[in-house]
C-alpha cells in the first residue's frame, strides 16, 4: 500500500519560514519524481516545486528564491524549505510521486501565513 505522508505544516508570521516533510512507503522512492502542489480556499490546486530522480529541481514563478525542494533517498522523504512567508502562500500542500503512469498523492498539510 502506497502511503505519502506530510508533515510540518503550521501557522506563522509573514516572513517566517517553515519545513515541510513528505515521508513515502510503499514505493521504490529513489525512481520517482515528488513534487509540492497547493491550494488555497476556493482556488484551484497549483503546482509549487518539482525535484526530479536525479535530483533536477524546478519551482513556480511565485514562489522562486523563497522555496528550495530536496530530497533525502535514504529516509524515502521529501522537503521544502519555505522562507519568506508570504499571506499568498496560505494554503494546503500537499507532495506528489510520479513515475511513468504511477501517481500518487499525500493528504496535504496546511500552511498559514499571519500578516
Amino acid at each position: 500500500q502506497v502511503q505519502l505522508v506530510e508533515s510540518g505544516g503550521g501557522l506563522v508570521q509573514a516572513g517566517g519560514s517553515l519545513r515541510l516533510s513528505c515521508t513515502a512507503s510503499g514505493i521504490p522512492f529513489s525512481i520517482y519524481a515528488m513534487d509540492w502542489y497547493r491550494q488555497a480556499p476556493g482556488k484551484q490546486r497549483e503546482f509549487v516545486a518539482r525535484i526530479s530522480s536525479g535530483r533536477s529541481t524546478n519551482y513556480a514563478d511565485s514562489v522562486k528564491g523563497r522555496f528550495t525542494i530536496s530530497r533525502d533517498n535514504a529516509k524515502n522523504t521529501v522537503y521544502l524549505q519555505m522562507n519568506s512567508l508570504k499571506p499568498d502562500d496560505t494554503a494546503v500542500y500537499y507532495c506528489r510521486a510520479i513515475f511513468t503512469r504511477h501517481d500518487y498523492w499525500g493528504q496535504g498539510t496546511q500552511v498559514t501565513v499571519s500578516s
